[in-house]
Parts: C-alpha cells; structure tokens; sequence
C-alpha cells in the first residue's frame, strides 16, 4: 500500500489560495505544510545540497503558490533552490524553469510565436530613442508593460507624446520598456485555466476600463470556450513548460484571436465564482497523477 503524499504548498499562509489547496490536500487524505520563500535554506555538502526548512526537504511534491518577492538577489536564490531542489528528485509544480519563463513577458510571448500562436505586436526597447521608434512603429497608440508584473499593475496606454513623456520619458534612459500594439476589443476577453489536460474558463468584461483585470474592476462569468480556444490554451501552457497555467486569450474587432499574457502561477478566486468545479481538487488530484509511483487504487 502507497502512503498518502507529503505536500509542501510554496506561498503565505495566510493567502486565500494557499488555503483552498491545503484543504484540498488534506481533503484527499494527504498530509500538507506551507512553507513561505523567506524561510528556504540550503547547506552545500559533498553529499549534496541539504534544504531546509524540513517540511521543503521531506516533501514528495512543491507546489509553488505566488512568486519570491524581494531583491535581485533574493529572488535569484530562491528560484536556484527551487531548480537544485527539482534536480535533487523532488517533483515540483510548476517546473522552476516554466516560473521564470512564464514571469518574463518578453521570453514568454517570444515561445508562443515559436510555437506558432499570435500575440499582440512587441517591442521590447532600452533607450529613449528606441522607446519612441516603437511607439511610433506601432502606429502612435501603444500599451507599456511592466516586463515582470500581473493583475494588470503598472500597464498604461500611449496615445500621444504627452503620454510618451509622462510615462517614459523619465525613466527609458534606465531601464527596459516594453510595448505592444494597442488591441481594439469588445469590451471583454477569456481567461482559461489549464491543470494538466483540463480547463476551466471565465470571461471577464469591462465597460469602463479597456484593462480587463479583476483587480481593475472587471466582471466576471462563467464561460465555455469555443474547444479550438481550449486546445490553444493548452498548446500555450505546453510552449512555457508548465502544466497549471492560466492563460488570457483576447479576441480583437478585426478578427485575430491573440493570446496577451501567460500566468504559471496563476489565480483562480475570480473563476471559482463562477464556476461549481472543485478547481483546487483537480489541480491536487493533478499533483496525484505526476507524483511518480502514486497511484489512486493504491493508496
């Protein structure tokens, strides 16, 4: 007889999504322990990297649950630990790999159209110079990114040069800026949650608000997608390399279905609004299914 899995959930305990995945684990007979980024630690010895806290290097699964806050340098440990913990056999969902691809917006949309799937026109720039070239290239109405950001934080449309230089202008000689074609829409897009084969879909609308984020205001509905969007999120999950993912499909007024953002750590409080599934069930009961040797009719 296989014993219950140990589930280490990595995130704030405290988080509304941290909670329904413990619940979940223990729900399905598991044992579950959250443990927050601050508290990794690593001991390097000829045996191999010793992790800590022991609820991290005991776990049979790691579950990341939110993205390492902090400094460069903070943020470049914790995710090297995640990858040494991953190579050192302990599954980890998402890979560390699909984080760090899915979290940089520039490498994420470059993999989609490797992949052959449309995003919205991007240009990435470091210099005032090149901001303006691009800005000016995508036809003088353009959407500035932040290149790591989510819930629709630090996004500003660019309709004129005062625009350009407000939001710009300060700041292009120090950094990287990245742009996009500004997209007319109908007021509303899809956001579509892959756990391993599955999905699960809201549609989010606006009428105040061209960003049709949740945190900006949006309304959100239960919504079943056309299978071909449901095939093409899948096939964008796949081309960042993770497994859970929650990807936001726009469909433009000339026509183009266009895939705008990539999240693999993403939320689902919004969908679960809306929808009657066990959304955290079936990502745990995904989490059972790739813990090599586990097996339901045996645990």
């Amino acid at each position: 007889m296989v014993r219950p899995l140990t589930i280490a959930v990595l995130g704030e305990p405290t988080g509304w999504h941290v909670g329904m995945l413990v619940e979940a684990i223990r729900r399905r007979g598991h044992a579950a322990a959250v443990v927050r980024w601050p508290q990794i630690g690593v001991e390097v010895t000829s045996a191999g990297d010793r992790f800590a806290p022991d609820e991290l290097a005991t776990a049979d699964r790691v579950v990341v649950r939110g993205m390492p806050a902090g400094g460069l340098e903070e943020v470049i440990f914790r995710m090297d630990a995640l990858a040494r913990l991953a190579a050192a056999g302990v599954p980890v969902l998402n890979s560390p790999r699909s984080l760090e691809v899915a979290i940089d917006k520039y490498l994420s949309l470059s993999l989609l159209t490797d992949a052959g799937i449309e995003v919205p026109r991007t240009i990435v720039a470091q210099t005032p110079e090149a901001v303006e070239a691009a800005w000016r290239s995508l036809g003088g109405d353009a959407v500035i990114k932040p290149l790591f950001g989510s819930r629709g934080r630090g996004i500003e449309r660019i309709r004129c040069r005062e625009d350009l230089d407000r939001l710009v202008g300060a700041d292009a000689g120090g950094g990287v800026s990245y742009l996009q074609e500004f997209v007319p829409h109908a007021g509303w897009d899809a956001r579509i949650l892959v756990v391993g084969n599955q999905t699960f879909a809201m549609r989010r609308r606006s009428d105040s608000d061209w960003r049709l984020n949740v945190s900006r205001g949006a309304l959100v509905e239960d919504f079943a997608p056309p299978a071909d969007w449901a095939d093409l999120a899948r096939r964008a999950a796949a081309a960042v390399g993770a497994t859970i993912a929650g990807v936001d499909l726009l469909p433009a007024t000339d026509g183009r279905l266009l895939i705008v953002e990539i999240n693999a750590v993403p939320g689902w409080r919004g969908l679960q609004s809306v929808s009657e599934a066990d959304i955290a069930g079936t990502m745990v009961a995904w989490i059972e299914e790739s813990a090599p040797g586990w097996s339901p009719e045996r645990a």
